[in-house]
């Protein structure tokens, strides 16, 4: 499903409007749907609107006019003078028939459920004085909180908290998503959120092109490799991981373990002598193959059956590291980067982005968690606590020329065209010691079957929070190959991929 920014929703506004729908419309239709999600939230007792001045505080008295005429209890707090509204938000106001309570944080009572319509998703300064004041005593009544379009403190684009947000039960939008509904901190502040239809066709979209994306299956599966009946192994690719030295092998092994279960029909871990024996002793399915210096692995790369590489898990920092990328680069094999091969670029990041960028047509995926990104990627780090996730990863994926894969909780993925996808679907529990090294052999075993980069990092990215959900609580990384098929299923059932 597509996911508008701010900008990108009121250009929705303007385009439904134009082909002849009045804003005033879109309002009541917003009204109704809060008023549906306020009576599914509480059957009875009364309800308090906060509303502001804007349009949210118009969808609010719509809500409220809707909610009395059901035969609700109801009463509306009005962050200022009733007269001052204008335009919709004014036309709003007029149908509501019943007094408005000062802007006082003593009048909101004890209501069973608190509509919170104080402001819109386009907040972009943070919250002070009188609604600072409101929004902490939303947060402290203790009754379930329904947020119109977006809990109120929360940027829409960017997800950041403005200095404080009401912390609400469940939100309803309208028509699509915003980032903030994904990102990270105004997903937690969300609750559980529900899209309405309020009558903005889905043909605006055409004209507004978006270009983010929530990660689901629906976004992607048509892009899935699906095994073909008179295929075999050769057909599915053969992937590379790059081992480090006997006393860091496991995160290696990991990556090409998930590299075979995303369906990479052949993996190699290129290991160094040393740690041969270890790597071989503890793999089975995985082949093994000694190579020590980089001239040994160039020779390697001579044959073109060995379409995707990945380097990073457990490799070591320095110039093996960095020789061992560049190699690969100039050898045109499909990459993913991680872990120690991102740190081993972060005294000369654009020695790596240019040869990338040199190796026209290669598709490289780079996988960062937040600790790594500065290395390379200093000035566009998360040092603003208002800047986007979304569009951080954007200008790293131009600056790159690769696809970024920003891990998280809100995994992000975004390519040098502006397209993105957002992942929401990781539980708590996937923070675990070399769970990303299973990601980066994921993304790989999905490259090796001919996926492109940005899918295959989006492939990759939900797979992997599904599988996480599947082992559940308790898992350690060694688990997470081992569900994938469970996952597979799932997508062929569920989600009508054809095998």
């Amino acid at each position: 499903m597509e996911v508008l920014d701010t900008a990108e929703m009121e250009r929705a506004d303007r385009l439904a409007i134009a082909a002849g729908t009045p804003g005033f419309a879109l309002m009541l239709s917003a009204g109704q749907a809060i008023a549906e999600a306020a009576n599914d939230l509480v059957e009875e007792g009364p309800i308090l609107v906060v509303a502001g001045r804007g349009n949210n505080g118009g969808d609010g008295f719509v809500a409220a006019a809707e909610l009395a005429a059901r035969g609700r209890e109801v009463s509306v707090i009005l962050l200022c003078e009733r007269d001052s509204l204008q335009g919709d938000a004014a036309s709003a106001a007029r149908g509501w028939k019943y007094p408005v309570l000062p802007c006082n944080p003593q009048a909101i009572g004890r209501p069973a459920l608190i509509i919170d319509a104080l402001f819109g998703a386009g907040l972009n300064r943070p919250v002070k004085g009188d609604p600072f004041e409101m929004i902490e005593a939303i947060n402290a009544n203790g009754a379930p909180i329904l947020s119109v379009d977006l809990p109120s403190g929360v940027n829409g684009s960017t997800g950041a908290v403005m200095g404080i947000a009401v912390r609400a039960t469940e939100t309803v939008t309208f028509f699509r998503r915003k980032p903030a509904h994904l990102l990270l901190p105004g997903r937690i502040h969300c609750g559980r959120v529900r899209v309405a239809d309020i009558g903005i066709n889905a043909r605006v979209l055409e004209e507004i092109r978006p270009q983010a994306f929530e990660n689901t299956p629906q976004f992607w599966r048509k892009s899935f490799p699906v095994p073909r009946i008179d295929g075999h192994k050769y057909a599915r690719g053969h992937a590379i991981v790059v081992s480090g030295d006997v006393a860091a092998t496991g995160a290696a092994r990991l990556s090409a373990r998930g590299a075979l279960r995303a369906g990479a029909g052949l993996v190699t871990l290129a290991s160094p002598r040393d740690a041969l024996a270890v790597n071989a002793a503890a793999l089975t399915a995985v082949m093994v193959r000694a190579i020590d210096t980089v001239i040994e692995f160039a020779e390697m790369l001579t044959d073109k059956r060995l379409n995707a590489c990945v380097i990073g898990p457990g490799v070591g920092v320095g110039e093996r590291a960095r020789d061992f990328v560049l190699t690969a680069l100039s050898a045109k094999r499909d990459l993913v980067l991680d872990a120690d091969a991102l740190t081993s670029f972060a005294e000369a990041p654009d020695r790596l982005f240019e040869a990338i960028k040199a190796a026209a047509d290669l598709r490289v995926v780079l996988t960062p968690h937040e600790g790594e990104f500065p290395r390379l990627f200093s000035d566009i780090s998360n040092k603003h606590p208002y800047r986007s996730k979304l569009e951080r990863v954007r200008a790293a994926a131009v600056r790159s020329g690769a696809i970024v894969l920003l891990k998280g909780p809100d995994t992000v993925v975004a390519s040098p065209d502006g397209r993105a996808t957002i992942a929401t679907n990781a539980p708590p529990w996937l923070a675990t010691a070399g769970a990303g090294d299973v990601l980066a052999g994921m993304i790989a075993g999905l490259l090796a079957q001919g996926v492109s980069a940005f899918e295959a990092a989006s492939i990759g990215a939900w797979m992997h929070g599904e599988a996480a959900r599947e082992a559940g609580p308790g898992l350690i990384a060694e688990d997470l190959p081992e569900v994938l098929p469970a996952v597979f299923r799932r997508l062929y059932d569920e989600f009508g991929i054809d095998y």
